[in-house]
């Protein structure tokens, strides 16, 4: 018998990943949402890429695209464990400020400049 091939070997694991989900449990999460791990929780019992998320998440906000970019994961699959993690209170997420709610360059300039002329 041939060994699968790399391809099938990731789709695979993908699967045996997410408990056979395809779906995270929450809708609301994107690839731009920022999550963290919430202090003191512990990983233990966790599979080991829920481990390695929280391990991520520990050293600040991280987006969910990030997420899946250092863990080598599908964002899919990487939902899907944001998700677990946020069911079970390991991990908390936060939309990103829209760039349209953000202050004007001008303004924060203006604002900046009158601080140093304080100085």
């Amino acid at each position: 018998m041939t060994p699968p091939r790399k391809r099938e070997q990731g789709l695979v694991r993908a699967y045996v990943v997410t408990d056979g989900r395809a779906h995270p449990t929450r809708n609301t999460l994107d690839i731009v949402s920022l999550v963290n791990a919430v202090p003191g929780r512990s990983p233990a019992g966790l599979t080991p890429e829920r481990r390695a998320v929280m391990d991520l998440c520990r050293g600040g906000a991280l987006s969910v695209a990030e997420v899946a970019g250092y863990l080598a994961l599908p964002i899919s699959v990487t939902k899907v464990l944001i998700s677990d993690l946020i069911d079970s209170g390991h991990i908390i997420a936060r939309a990103a400020i829209p760039k349209a709610q953000l202050p004007d360059v001008q303004l924060l300039q203006e604002v900046l400049d009158g601080l140093r002329a304080r100085l």
